[in-house]
C-alpha cells in the first residue's frame, strides 16, 4: 500500500516533519510492508523554509539581520537546488517571536526581510518565494523595501525611520538608488490571507491586538497605512489597498507590488506546485494530511483544504488527523476530506493539551492504522 503523509504543524506544538515521522512510525506498526512518502507542508507561515527543504531538497543559509526591534538576530533562508529559487519566511527575521517585551509595534520594522531577500539576490537568486505569516510589524513593508534601496522621504527630503512612527512624515518615494541587481527578480508571496490593506478588515484592525497594538495604535496605523498607499497611488497611478492579501504581516507586500514583479500567491498552491503534489500522490491509496484547528476559516486556502481539492481530483481519498475542530469543519467533507480525527481525548484548553500533543496524535494514528489494517484491505482507495 502507499500514503502519502503532507500535514501542516500544530502551531505551538508539533512541526509538520515531526506530525510525518509520528504517522509513518504507526502506518508500518500495522502495516510494516506500506510505502510511505513524507511531505511536510506549510503555506506561508513559520516552518515554510523547513517544509521546503524537507521536502525537495536544497539548501539552508544562515544570515545575521536586523530584528523588528533593532536588535541583531540570526535569521535564516533556503535556496532549492535549482539554484535560483529562495525560499524566505519573514518571520525568521521580523516575526512576533522576535519583538521585544513590552510589544512596541509602531517602532517595528521589516528591515530584516529586505536583508535576507539582498542576501539571497546576492547569490544569484532570481525567483523569491515570500512567506508573509506571523509578522511583528504594521510598517507596510518600508523597512523591507529600504533595505532593497527605497527611499522613504519627508517633505524636505530627508530620509525617515523606516517604521509606522517614522511614516507619519512621508511625502515621497524614491526608487532611482534600489539595487540594479534587482532587476528581473520576481517575487511570489505566499500567504493565506486575503484581508485588504486599510479599514475594518485591514492590517491594523484585525492583526494589530495580536502585534501588542492598543486601540489609539491600531487606529494610528491604519491611517498611516492609508497615507503610505495614497504617496503610492500618486506616484504610481495604481491603488494597491484594496488588493486581497495586502493586509497580510502588517502590508509587506505593499511596496513588492508597487516597485518590483511581485504577485500574492495561495501559499498551499505555490508549495504544492513546487514539490510536484500531483505526482507524488500518483497511485496512492491515502493522502494523510493535517493542522492544529480545522474549522470554517480552513476553508480560505490552509493546507487541509488545498490538499484535499487537489487529491480530490486525482481520485485519492484524504484523511485529516487535526489538533482540534470547531465551527462549520464539516464543510470540508465538501471539499474532498473523506474522515476527520482530532488527537483531543478531553475538552481541555490548549495550555494542557499541548503538553501530551505528541502523545495523542501518536495514539490516534495507531488507532487509525490498525483499523484500516483489520479492514484486510489495508485501507485502499474508497475505503478511508
Amino acid at each position: 500500500m502507499k500514503f502519502v503523509i503532507a500535514p501542516d504543524s500544530f502551531k505551538g506544538t508539533i512541526d509538520s516533519a515531526e506530525i510525518c515521522d509520528i504517522v509513518e512510525q504507526s502506518i508500518h506498526k500495522s502495516m510494516p510492508a506500506a510505502t510511505v512518502i513524507k511531505m511536510p507542508i506549510a503555506d506561508g507561515g513559520e516552518g515554510m523554509v523547513d517544509a521546503y527543504l524537507k521536502s525537495s531538497g536544497g539548501q539552508k543559509v544562515d544570515v545575521k539581520v536586523t530584528g523588528p526591534n533593532a536588535t541583531r538576530e540570526h535569521a535564516f533562508y533556503g535556496i532549492l537546488p535549482d539554484k535560483k529559487t529562495a525560499v524566505i519566511e519573514m518571520a525568521a527575521a521580523s516575526g512576533i517571536m522576535l519583538a521585544s517585551e513590552p510589544k512596541q509595534p509602531m517602532d517595528a520594522t521589516t528591515y530584516g526581510t529586505g536583508q535576507l531577500i539582498m542576501d539571497a539576490v546576492e547569490k544569484g537568486c532570481g525567483k523569491i518565494v515570500l512567506g508573509i505569516g506571523g509578522s511583528a510589524t504594521m510598517d507596510g513593508g518600508v523597512g523591507m523595501a529600504g533595505a532593497m534601496g527605497v527611499l522613504f522621504l519627508d517633505e524636505d527630503g530627508r530620509e525617515l525611520p523606516l517604521t509606522p512612527n517614522g511614516l507619519r512624515r512621508l511625502h515621497t518615494i524614491d526608487t532611482t538608488r534600489v539595487s540594479e541587481s534587482l532587476r528581473g527578480v520576481k517575487f511570489l508571496i505566499a500567504s493565506d490571507v486575503q484581508n485588504v490593506l486599510c479599514g475594518e478588515m485591514g492590517a491594523a484592525h484585525v492583526f494589530g491586538r495580536q502585534k501588542g497594538a492598543d486601540e489609539a495604535q491600531i487606529v494610528e496605523a491604519d491611517g498611516i497605512l492609508k497615507r503610505l498607499a495614497g504617496v503610492i497611488r500618486d506616484q504610481t497611478g495604481d491603488d494597491l489597498s484594496q488588493i486581497k492579501g495586502t493586509g497580510a504581516a502588517g502590508g509587506l507586500a505593499l511596496p513588492l507590488l508597487a516597485f518590483f514583479d511581485a504577485k500574492i500567491v495561495s501559499g498551499i498552491d505555490l508549495m504544492l506546485d513546487t514539490v510536484g503534489f500531483e505526482q507524488k500522490i500518483k497511485d496512492a491509496d491515502m493522502v494523510i494530511t493535517g493542522e492544529g484547528m480545522l474549522d470554517g476559516q480552513s476553508m480560505e486556502g490552509k493546507v487541509v483544504i488545498g490538499i484535499a481539492r487537489r487529491a480530490k481530483a486525482c481520485g485519492v481519498p484524504v484523511v485529516a488527523l487535526v489538533g482540534d475542530i470547531g465551527r462549520h469543519y464539516e464543510r470540508a467533507y465538501e471539499q474532498g476530506v473523506s474522515a476527520i480525527f482530532s488527537t483531543n481525548k478531553a475538552a481541555v484548553p490548549f495550555e494542557i493539551a499541548r503538553l501530551t500533543s505528541r502523545e495523542d496524535l501518536a495514539l490516534l494514528a495507531d488507532s487509525l492504522f490498525a483499523f484500516a489494517a483489520a479492514l484486510g484491505n489495508g485501507g485502499t482507495k474508497g475505503s478511508a
